[in-house]
Order: structure tokens, then C-alpha cells, then sequence
């Protein structure tokens, strides 16, 4: 069950986003503000986030997460011009989406970060498959090492 963490100071936009994550299955934290978001930021897979809110900028919160987090973050604002799209979105957001919106809609963007976040994280991340040391002569093929002759080390080297 994945963990949503939704800043939203205006309870009815809150209330509806809730209501369409929750019947997705997700398990949703609401934060009024700022300081009350970063309460709970630790435990949360994804940010659902205000630009505008009682104590400080989204925008300002988002870079501030960009320099200690991967989370993934969905700003959901009333701004609607491009160049706010454009600033959330080089901040480090991973979409922006404009209100009035549909909560089916954003249900679905979550769901599609989520499977991506989760698709990145189970692939395994492959180190290099060769390391060839020629100061100790010395040859690895994924982690064992490689018993060669000279021979086929200066020719491997090469």
C-alpha cells in the first residue's frame, strides 16, 4: 500500500484528492502546511503538493527536498501559467497539475510514478561487468577474478 503525503491547506480539495487516492488503495497524510509536511515527509512514497500555502512556497519546499530527497512530487496548484509549470517542473517536480482537475486524473499520474519509481527500483543495477587493473594486472568478470596469462592480459588490455 503506498503512502501519500498530500500539503494542501484548502480542506475540500484536500478532501477530494483523499477520497480518490484512498479508493485506490493508497493510504493518505494530509498536511495544512509546510512544517506539518515535513513532519511527516519521511515516511511518504509520493508528495502531493500546493504551490500556494499559509507558511511558504511550494516551490520553495520542493527545492529544498530536490537537496535531500528523491521522493517523487506532484505540484497541484491553481498557478497555471506556463512559466510556473515550467519553474515546478525544473525544480525537480515530476508533473504539474492544474486545478480545477480531475481527482480520476490525478489518481492515475500518481499510479504512473508509483509503477515507475518501483520499475526503477526493482531493476538491479548492474556495476561494470570487466575491470581490468593494470597497475596490479589484474582482471574481474562480475566480481570473480580472471586467472590469465600475460599474454591474454596485454591482449585483453588492449
Amino acid at each position: 500500500m503506498s503512502r501519500i503525503l498530500v500539503v494542501e491547506d484548502e480542506p475540500t480539495i484536500a478532501d477530494a484528492v483523499e477520497y480518490a487516492l484512498s479508493t485506490e488503495g493508497m493510504t493518505v497524510v494530509r498536511a495544512g502546511t509546510l512544517h506539518a509536511a515535513r513532519q511527516h515527509l519521511a515516511a511518504a512514497e509520493l508528495v502531493v503538493l500546493d504551490v500556494g500555502l499559509p507558511d511558504g512556497s511550494g516551490f520553495d519546499f520542493c527545492r529544498e527536498l530536490r537537496q535531500s530527497s528523491t521522493v517523487p512530487v506532484i505540484f497541484l496548484t491553481s498557478r497555471a501559467s506556463e512559466v510556473d509549470r515550467v519553474v515546478g517542473l525544473e525544480l525537480g517536480a515530476d508533473d504539474y497539475v492544474v486545478k480545477p482537475f480531475s481527482p480520476r486524473e490525478l489518481s492515475a499520474r500518481v499510479r504512473a510514478i508509483l509503477r515507475r519509481v518501483s520499475a526503477r527500483q526493482a531493476t538491479p543495477q548492474v556495476k561494470e561487468a570487466l575491470i581490468v587493473n593494470e597497475e596490479r594486472r589484474t582482471v574481474t568478470w562480475h566480481g570473480m577474478t580472471l586467472e590469465l596469462t600475460r599474454y591474454e592480459f596485454r591482449l585483453l588490455a588492449v
